[in-house]
């Protein structure tokens, strides 16, 4: 009454059952292939153009350059170090050297108008000279005379003044004679002022009464300033 459906029938091969074969993808493979390669190229590179494995010795030779740079740094460091104090010493030195050479020369100044306003201050040459011997002094002690003496131009004067003092000394003896002796000339050099200083032996005995300088031009016997000082 109903229809019966049919199935098909089984069929066994004399060989058994049969299995398709599985094959290896194909993009495996090629990843392979490309795995290999790339690391024989890189080996290769590494071989050819890369930096060659050190031997032992070579190894141990570096190890001691780096040791003996590492010791030279240290060495040039210490010296860096040791400049640097002694820069650092020498620029305080300096800074105080600067200091006091800045307050001698204020000292200097203010000694330049001190002296300026002595200048002024002091009488004229007697004679009335200009160079002219403004102020003047001689002392005997012991067979040796000092002295000392100020030579002045007045101010309209600006050229610079050349010239010698000679000194004639008028005095007694030990047997009391009187006589005059020349002692050493000296050399006198100004614009607005100077001092003259110096000192002369005696001889025999002889004890200075007075002394008389006389200033002469340069190269000339015309005497231009003159006075006479008693000796202390």
């Amino acid at each position: 009454m109903f229809g019966s459906s049919r199935r098909p029938a089984f069929k066994p091969t004399a060989y058994g059952a049969t299995r398709r074969p599985r094959r290896i993808p194909r993009w495996l493979v090629l990843m392979l292939t490309g795995v290999v390669l790339g690391a024989g190229g890189l080996l290769f590179l590494q071989k050819s153009y890369g930096p060659q494995r050190l031997t032992v010795e070579q190894s141990e030779q570096l190890h001691y350059d780096l040791n003996s740079l590492a010791m030279d740094k240290q060495r040039l460091q210490s010296q860096v170090t040791g400049l640097q104090a002694d820069l650092n010493d020498t620029r305080s030195k300096l800074e105080a050297q600067t200091k006091e050479l800045a307050d001698a020369k204020a000292t200097v100044q203010q000694q330049q108008k001190d002296i300026g306003m002595f200048a002024q201050a002091m009488p004229p040459d007697p004679r009335g000279t200009s160079p002219g011997i403004r102020a003047a002094s001689f002392d005997e002690r012991d067979g040796t005379l000092s002295y000392q003496f100020l030579v002045m131009q007045e101010e309209d004067k600006d050229s610079l003044f050349k010239g010698t003092a000679e000194f004639v000394a008028a005095g007694r003896y030990p047997n009391g004679r009187s006589g005059n002796i020349d002692l050493p000339a000296q050399e006198v050099s100004l614009e607005r002022y100077t001092q003259v200083m110096g000192t002369a032996e005696m001889p025999n005995g002889f004890k200075p009464r007075q002394v008389t300088i006389r200033i002469h031009p340069e190269g000339s016997k015309k005497v231009v300033a003159t006075r006479t000082i008693l000796v202390r």
